[in-house]
This record gives C-alpha cells, structure tokens and sequence, in this order.
C-alpha cells in the first residue's frame, strides 16, 4: 500500500468562506493533513470574479466584486497558482474542499 508522503498532491479552492466560496475549516484541515503526511501540496483557484459575495456576519449577498484567486490566497497564505497553470499530469491527486 502507497503512503501520501512524497506524493505532489494539488488542491484547488474557490475562494474564502462557507457561503461563497471554499469552506476554510474543510481547506485547512485538509492542507494541514497532507502537510502532516508528508506530501507536497500545490494550491490553484481560477482567476475570475466570485458569481456571489457574501456578508458572513448578516448571510447575505453583497454588491461588491471579488477575485476568486485573492480570496483564495487568503487560505493559501498567498503561496497559490491560477487554475489556468495547472497541469494533472504533474499531480499523484487533485483534492477540491467543499463548500456550501
């Protein structure tokens, strides 16, 4: 049976927060994981405005515009790619954490 460790994993997130984007307790947890385990971890987000933003204190939708990419850099302590670069063929697996 293969272990994670040494394996080049890439998770892709779609921005920050439960209601708009990736859910941060399920991208974190799964980053911390792999890091524990030993694999090397790349993070992509498309490079596009959010469809929706959401005020997370009220639970609903803001007018305001947002990147996907920025927002996702949030989570990924700004060490992440445009899904545009990403090349599966370079990866042992893709990892997406939910959202709602």
């Amino acid at each position: 049976m293969s272990t994670v460790a040494s394996r080049k994993v890439a998770v892709i997130l779609s921005g920050c927060g439960v209601y708009d984007g990736s859910e941060v307790h399920e991208a974190s947890a799964v980053l911390t994981h792999l890091s524990r385990a030993g694999a090397k971890t790349s993070i992509y987000a498309p490079d596009k405005d959010q469809h929706h933003v959401v005020d997370h204190t009220a639970g609903s939708e803001m007018s305001e515009k947002r990147n996907v990419l920025k927002e996702s850099a949030r989570i990924a302590r700004g060490k992440i790619s445009s899904l545009e670069s990403l090349s599966t063929a370079n990866y042992d697996a893709i990892i997406v954490p939910g959202g709602f």
